[in-house]
């Protein structure tokens, strides 16, 4: 008969024992990880494995959204505050013109509908639904006619890297923090992993130049469940601000958030950020300007009735 050797035996028993004391003795057995504790013995849920992040769009699909967009602006000068909520509901539309080999995207990009109200402490309130009859508010006369027409044409990869893009509309700079793309890091990734995007904003100061200021938007993959992933987001200014009018216009684009992201279908599902600052003395001493905002975006899973122009999900406003 075959007898174990001492080490097979030692080997074998090895998953079994327990510290004696009470205290936390971690094993592992067959690749499995066995957490003693006392004289219990469990099985701990092994490491998740890293997962690849990747768009992945088919020619002629048609990708929705709903975005709900949120602000407060409170200004105080000379003693005096006023304050505006501005309230954006909108829906967004990307048409795959074409997808090659590589998996690079041709992506027409469009708006089918936006509702906009704007109230002022001194003023009062002031609605406008594309969906009206009524026309539009001063300053947005150029709006209707640009719904449901493509307004930029982009080629991105796999990873959302911009590989070109083409403005087929006049397209004012996004104040919501809105990247057209989440970029998304290269090859597998592990729960922990960061990358960062670099970016360089053009702020406008009053009677002042134009001036470039650097920022990078930090992304870290914070968990993956059910073959969603929850990617984190936050902004940092790289440029050193030592003026509370510059400062004070990059407040809309300064932000935080996460991004829920469908791994096997290989889009954004959601989108959350959000921001809260306030910069003093941008008039004077006595100045100070506080911003508050809110944007969210959720995919639409397919075109229905209750998901039509104008029933957009509405966020919750600014507090």
């Amino acid at each position: 008969m075959h007898v174990p050797s001492r080490r097979i035996l030692f080997r074998g028993l090895l998953p079994l024992l327990v510290a004696a004391s009470g205290s936390l003795l971690m094993v592992a057995s067959g690749g499995l990880l066995m957490v003693a504790s006392g004289s219990l013995l469990v099985a701990a849920d092994p490491a998740p494995a890293p997962v690849t992040l990747e768009y992945r769009f088919r020619p002629d699909e048609v990708v929705v959204m709903t975005v709900a967009h949120r602000a407060r602006t409170e200004t105080t000068i000379s003693g005096t505050t006023q304050s505006t909520d501005t309230a954006t509901d909108s829906r967004k539309r990307w048409r795959v013109v074409a997808v090659d080999a590589e998996g690079k995207a041709t992506i027409e990009h469009s708006v089918d509908h936006v509702t906009m109200t704007s109230r002022t402490s001194d003023r009062g309130e002031v609605r406008w639904s594309s969906d009206g009859e009524d026309p539009p508010p001063p300053g947005y006369e150029t709006v209707r006619g640009s719904l449901g027409i493509p307004l930029s044409r982009v080629v991105i990869d796999r990873a959302g890297r911009v590989i070109s893009r083409i403005d087929l509309q006049p397209t004012p700079p996004s104040a919501s923090g809105d990247l057209m793309v989440v970029p998304l890091p290269d090859g597998a990734v592990e729960i922990g992993a960061e990358w960062s995007v670099p970016q360089e904003v053009a702020v406008e100061v009053p009677g002042g130049p134009r001036r470039a200021v650097r920022t990078r938007l930090r992304y870290r993959l914070e968990s993956v469940r059910d073959d969603v992933a929850v990617i984190s987001i936050d902004t940092t200014v790289l440029t050193p601000i030592d003026d509370p009018r510059l400062e004070s216009r990059l407040l809309e684009r300064i932000w935080n958030g996460d991004i829920e992201f469908d791994i096997p279908s290989g889009r954004v599902i959601r989108r959350s950020t959000g921001i809260d600052r306030r910069v003093v003395g941008f008039s004077g001493q006595e100045s100070s300007v506080r911003y508050r905002s809110t944007l969210e975006e959720r995919l639409v899973p397919e075109e229905t009735p209750e998901h039509g122009p104008g029933n957009a999900p509405a966020a919750p406003a600014a507090k």
